[in-house]
């Protein structure tokens, strides 16, 4: 079977530790497709970790829940991670969906084991002209989260991706019975709160969307879609941190 992140203190919002924005453009995002009961994914949750602690991309993991039947429910997937992964085959002309698959900026796929290979198309892309082109920021205003757009080519959504810093499991039953295994950046949802034409502009959210039980991170993800309304290239990138862990 087949972020760095660098984040200065921003003040004003109630929660249950300090809200963070990254400073900066990162080179990329990368979302890990996994599993925990896949056997093939603990080396590629590994290497999705030591991408994490590189901090130059904005790195998250999407936990399906098709392996489920194997006889261990992974207790961080859900039918919508899932949803999106067939989604990216879809655009992509794929026939089928694997795990551990790495996505780069929504553009192309490989092994999410592969760290080096996801760090040169990473690199790849940017050289290219395809990396986050379009930049973007996010900070408070009193109760409100002011998200700031570039200008650039094309149409796209915005797109709040929440996730957990660190989740750690003990597997007790199909393939990775017996392991306790850690995880970091499993994304709980995915929102879409606004659109951009390719002018420059501003979306003002309330502080509420950063105000959900248990939030640990937001990312914002300038993303084109399909006709279809499948997810597409990625253009654009930064990352809210809130939560009790960080």
């Amino acid at each position: 079977m087949s972020p760095r992140l660098l984040i200065p203190l921003l003040a004003g919002l109630a929660l249950a530790g300090p809200l963070h924005a990254e400073d900066g453009t990162p080179k990329g995002v990368v979302e890990l497709f996994t599993a925990q009961g896949c056997s093939s994914c603990p080396p590629a949750d590994a290497a999705f970790r030591k991408l994490v602690n590189q901090g130059d991309v904005i790195a998250l993991a999407y936990h399906v829940d098709y392996w489920n039947y194997l006889g261990w429910a992974d207790t961080l997937s859900s039918k919508e991670n899932t949803e999106r992964q067939y989604g990216y085959a879809r655009t992509m002309g794929r026939s089928n969906v694997y795990t551990p698959q790495a996505i780069v900026n929504g553009r192309g796929h490989l092994a999410g084991s592969d760290l080096n290979g996801i760090n040169s198309r990473i690199d790849t892309y940017s050289g290219e002209g395809n990396g986050l082109t379009v930049p973007i920021s996010a900070s408070m205003r009193g109760d409100e989260l002011e998200i700031k757009i570039g200008a650039g080519q094309g149409k796209a959504n915005v797109v709040m991706v929440y996730f957990d810093k660190e989740k750690t499991i003990e597997v007790e039953k199909g393939e990775n019975s017996g392991k306790k295994l850690s995880y970091l950046h499993s994304v709980t949802n995915v929102e879409t709160v606004g659109m951009w034409d390719g002018k420059a502009t501003s979306l003002t959210l309330p502080a509420t969307v950063l105000q959900r039980p248990q939030l640990e991170g937001c990312a914002i993800l300038l993303q084109s879609a399909t006709a279809d309304g499948d997810p597409a290239a990625i253009l654009g990138a930064t990352v809210v941190m809130a939560g009790k862990n960080i």
